[in-house]
């Protein structure tokens, strides 16, 4: 697939199929996170993909219990767009645990202040993994999306996983065969958004 092409239609899926994902698929996925780029090239993400069933459906249960607590604090959007995300976000808190694979990406907890220096987030240096990802997932046909609601209920998922403490959630990834279209995502036009040499 185009790279370009890829990243135009790489969009939130949230509806799955029950079809199983190949573990090679899997592992695609994964060697392409591992190759974005990170600060010095420290690589700090860390993977932890779930398949096993039964640690899938306890998922579900903090998923909904989390998205729940998040869209009670959240501000209702009643516009058509935000309306259609939320059918859709609330349908994935309902179906987490049918997703076939959930890929956590962990990073440790770091100071972003170094001898007082400011060296940025480590965050940063994850994220582009997890769009390596997707990016990769979308060139094999395979939807994903990316969502952090979980860590409403941040220790209870660390511990259900066995992740020690020192580990924080930066991105949770539903990894499966999408029951709906890629497409061109609405998007603001970037050219409301853009200054060239100074802000304006």
């Amino acid at each position: 697939m185009d790279a370009l092409e890829a990243i135009m239609t790489t969009r939130a899926i949230r509806r799955f199929t029950c079809e199983p994902v190949a573990e090679d698929d899997v592992w695609t996925c994964l060697r392409a996170a591992q190759q974005a780029p990170s600060g010095g090239n420290v690589q700090p993400t860390r993977y932890l993909v779930v398949t096993d069933p039964d640690v899938r459906t306890e998922l579900g249960k903090l998923y909904r219990s989390a998205f729940t607590r998040y869209t009670e604090m959240a501000p209702e959007r009643t516009d058509a767009v935000g309306l259609r995300i939320g059918r859709s976000a609330n349908h994935l808190a309902d179906t987490l645990a049918s997703v076939p694979v959930i890929v956590f990406f962990l990073m440790p907890r770091l100071p972003s202040l170094v001898d007082g220096i400011d060296i940025g987030p480590v965050h940063a240096s994850v994220y582009p993994a997890v769009q390596n990802f997707c990016l990769a997932a979308r060139a094999l046909g395979l939807g994903t999306t990316l969502t952090t609601v979980i860590r409403v209920h941040h220790a209870e998922t660390l511990e259900l996983l066995g992740v020690p403490d020192r580990w924080e959630i930066a991105a949770m990834v539903p990894l499966g065969h999408p029951a709906e279209r890629f497409s061109v995502a609405v998007r603001r036009d970037v050219s409301e958004l853009t200054a060239f040499n100074r802000w304006s």
